[in-house]
C-alpha cells in the first residue's frame, strides 16, 4: 500500500512538473500566429525571447522591392525614415511573463531607419511582467487598451504613442524612468493606483477627455511640462516625492497650481 502511495505521489508531481514546463511559449510561435492572421489569447505563461512587433527582420528582408510590400506600410516622407507594422489581430496576454525584450519601436543605426508598429484591434497585456524593456514609441492603439496590472521592470516608453479608446494603466508599476512624452489620449485614461518608482515624463502629453491620477504614487520627480487635460482631471490622494514641474501645464485652459499636490 505504501508503495503505491509513494508511486501516486511521484505521478501527481511529475504531471505538474511537466504541466509547470508547458507553461512556456516562444515568442518566434507568437509572431508566427500574428503573420498568419491569427487572433492572440494567452494566459499565465512565460513568453521567451524577443517578441518583436515590428518584424524588423522581415522588413530588412523586403527593403529591395521599391518600398512596397503588403505585410509592411512604408512611409514615403524620407525626413522621418519610419517604417511601420500595423498588427491587425487582437492581442491579450493575461499574467504573463515576458523575459525578453517587447519591442514596438525599434531605432536601426546602421541603416537610419525607425521600426514602429501599431496595434488596429483590441491590445491587452493585463496583470503582466516586462522583466526587460517594453518600448511602444509611436505606437497608435485604435481600439480598447489595457496594461492595468502590469509591471515594467525596465526601461518603458510610451512617447509619441496614440490611444484612440479605452485605456487603463490602474495598478501599474514602473520600476523604472516612464515616459509618456508628446502620447495623446483620446478617451478618459486611468493611472489609479499606479506606483512610479523612478521619474515620470508626462511633457506635452494631451489627455483630450480627461485623467485620473487617483491615489497614484511617484516615488520620484514628476514633470508634467506643457501637458493639456480637458475634461476630469482627478488628482485624489496624489503624492509626489521630489519635484513637480508643471510649467504651461494647462487643465481646461487654466495653469496649473502644483500645490494641489500632495508632497510627502
Amino acid at each position: 500500500m505504501k508503495n503505491k502511495i509513494t508511486l501516486l505521489t511521484f505521478s501527481f508531481l511529475f504531471i505538474i512538473t511537466v504541466a509547470l514546463a508547458q507553461k512556456k511559449v516562444k515568442a518566434s510561435d507568437i509572431m508566427k500566429d500574428i503573420k498568419a492572421g491569427k487572433a492572440i489569447s494567452i494566459n499565465n505563461v512565460t513568453i521567451i525571447g524577443v517578441l518583436d512587433f515590428t518584424y524588423m527582420d522581415d522588413a530588412v528582408k523586403k527593403m529591395p522591392i521599391k518600398k512596397k510590400s503588403s505585410w509592411f506600410n512604408w512611409n514615403s516622407n524620407s525626413s522621418t525614415n519610419e517604417i511601420k507594422k500595423i498588427i491587425d489581430v487582437r492581442i491579450s496576454f493575461i499574467n504573463c511573463t515576458f523575459k525578453n525584450d517587447v519591442l514596438a519601436y525599434i531605432p536601426d543605426e546602421a541603416s537610419g531607419l525607425t521600426y514602429t508598429a501599431s496595434f488596429e484591434d483590441e491590445t491587452i497585456f493585463k496583470n503582466c511582467i516586462f522583466k526587460h524593456k517594453a518600448m511602444f514609441k509611436y505606437s497608435r492603439f485604435e481600439r480598447n487598451t489595457d496594461f492595468s496590472g502590469t509591471s515594467f521592470n525596465d526601461d518603458s516608453t510610451f512617447k509619441y504613442a496614440k490611444f484612440d479608446n479605452k485605456i487603463s494603466f490602474s495598478n501599474t508599476i514602473f520600476n523604472e524612468i516612464a515616459t509618456f512624452k508628446y502620447a495623446k489620449f483620446s478617451n478618459n485614461v486611468s493611472f489609479y493606483n499606479a506606483l512610479f518608482k523612478d521619474t515620470a515624463t508626462f511633457k506635452y502629453t494631451n489627455f483630450s477627455n480627461g485623467v485620473s491620477f487617483n491615489n497614484t504614487t511617484f516615488k520620484e520627480d514628476l514633470n508634467i511640462k506643457y501637458m493639456k487635460v480637458s475634461g476630469d482631471f482627478n488628482i485624489t490622494n496624489m503624492h509626489v516625492a521630489y519635484e513637480i514641474d508643471a510649467k504651461y501645464t494647462k487643465i481646461n485652459g487654466k495653469s496649473f497650481n502644483k500645490t494641489s499636490i500632495d508632497k510627502n
